[in-house]
């Protein structure tokens, strides 16, 4: 017996495809095989069977755990018996469709064909077909474009009107006709293959279109996740229902994450990606501090004092404007919380970031002031093309200016000025890294006179 199956062996590593089908469960070697005079015959694996009771239930039970709408879960798999079907049984260039009853499993195949006008359609014959395929690309009439060529009709997809008619008199032109087919439950190998493979490709469509239908809402808001891994400087954090990514640009300087640690982030953005929903995920944004300030102080989430501006530099300070659109409001006491438990509770997220809460003012000169916080400013001087001067104490030059020019240069952030900070005992000296610039300035005014590289063209 083990020489018998050794043979087997041998054989049907030679010459797979000169095995021959007798009957639809045996597999029978060729004539000229030593076996087939023995009589030897090896058994075929037995077809695949469906139990669709079993199938309603395990989908239902699969939209539960997925978070899929039902109805989307039955969809992808009678798309994929529909395709196991069609690779049995029908032709390739039939339209199948399957009908499967969540509540009794019952399963019901129908042939698709497509109402369509004679004289709207190309009828041609297998001997038009062969030349038209032989045929250069080029010179074929709608690659030239030089009249518009009508779709080619397949008696395998359409159907005339008159003929449609007959069947259903209501029909029209573009209308659907089912052609109700044989049931069939059991399949072969490949086909089965093709169903599961048709039925979780559905899954994941199905699966990826809900996340992104979920997170699109909270683009632009706060979410909570657990660091999930790292890979190749990005973090990924497990969303719940998803996964999101945090680039290494949008991570805040200096911060270490640890697997297993659950932080906030804020949702910079909801990509439609072809493997899985691309939620980009952010602790460095701006708008990551406003977020939080609004979780933190009531009276910002309900409108009461308003943030006009954030500027930031992550891991290390950022200056926050705040306005009161009430009366008898305290912008900055609001934010700041009773012995500042609301802006230590932002702190305390953000890694111990320094924030200060400045009070917003329709004046620049005294919104420029309040910006070189906690410097106090003595004089500040505006000028044109919003450049502006200010003059301290010599004991809190080096205050306003910060360490490295920071306060200077979030001042000028926050403002949209350029500040010139100065001495005010010695204001004509310029002090190093005291000037720092805006990126959102004006730009400047273009002078009607000629430069001098035009005058010298013109000469």
């Amino acid at each position: 017996m083990c020489q018998e199956r050794r043979a087997v062996r041998h054989v049907l590593n030679r010459d797979c495809r000169k095995l021959t089908y007798k009957h639809p469960h045996d597999i029978v070697f060729p004539s000229t095989d030593p076996l087939r005079k023995s009589g030897f015959v090896l058994k075929r694996p037995s077809v695949n069977m469906i139990d669709t009771k079993a199938l309603a239930a395990a989908a239902a039970k699969v939209a539960s755990e997925k978070g899929i709408p039902p109805e989307r879960v039955i969809e992808a798999i009678e798309t994929a018996i529909a395709a196991a079907y069609k690779k049995e049984y029908r032709k390739r260039t039939e339209i199948i469709r399957a009908k499967l009853d969540a509540k009794t499993g019952a399963l019901n195949f129908s042939q698709i064909k497509t109402v369509v006008d004679p004289a709207k359609v190309r009828i041609i014959t297998e001997n038009e077909e062969e030349a038209e395929l032989l045929q250069p690309p080029k010179h074929r009439p709608e690659a030239e474009g030089e009249e518009e060529v009508l779709p080619r009709y397949h008696p395998d997809r359409h159907i005339f009107l008159e003929e449609a008619r007959v069947i259903k008199s209501d029909v029209a032109i573009g209308d659907e006709v089912e052609f109700p087919l044989e049931t069939h439950e059991s399949f072969g190998r490949i086909a089965a293959q093709t169903a599961k493979q048709v039925i979780l490709q559905g899954l994941r469509d199905a699966e990826r279109a809900s996340v992104r239908e979920e997170f699109t809402d909270k683009e632009g808001t706060i979410v909570s996740g657990v660091i999930q891994r790292f890979e190749r400087g990005n973090v990924y954090a497990d969303l719940g229902r998803a996964v999101g990514v945090m680039f290494h640009t949008e991570t805040i300087p200096g911060e270490h994450y640890q697997i297993g640690e659950r932080l906030r982030f804020y949702v910079l953005a909801v990509q439609d990606d072809a493997r899985r929903p691309g939620i980009v995920l952010s602790r460095s944004h701006p708008e990551f501090v406003k977020k939080l300030f609004a979780l933190e102080v009531p009276e910002i989430a309900e409108g009461v004092v308003e943030i006009k501006g954030i500027a930031r530099e992550a891991g290390s300070r950022t200056k926050v404007a705040v306005a009161s659109k009430e009366e008898g409001v305290d912008p900055v006491g609001s934010a700041v919380g009773q012995r500042g438990t609301r802006v230590m509770a932002v702190t305390n997220e953000l890694g111990n970031e320094k924030i200060d809460i400045i009070e917003w003012s329709d004046d620049p000169a005294t919104f420029i002031g309040n910006t070189l916080s906690p410097a106090k400013a003595k004089l500040v001087e505006t000028f044109d093309r919003r450049e502006a001067r200010v003059l301290v104490a010599e004991d809190q030059l080096s205050l306003a200016i910060g360490k490295g020019g920071q306060n200077v240069r979030l001042a000028a952030k926050l403002t949209g000025w350029k500040i010139d900070v100065r001495s005010q005992s010695n204001p004509e000296t310029v002090q190093e890294g005291g000037v720092a610039a805006s990126a959102k300035r004006e730009p400047e005014p273009l002078s009607d006179a000629p430069s001098e590289e035009e005058k010298n063209v013109e000469s």
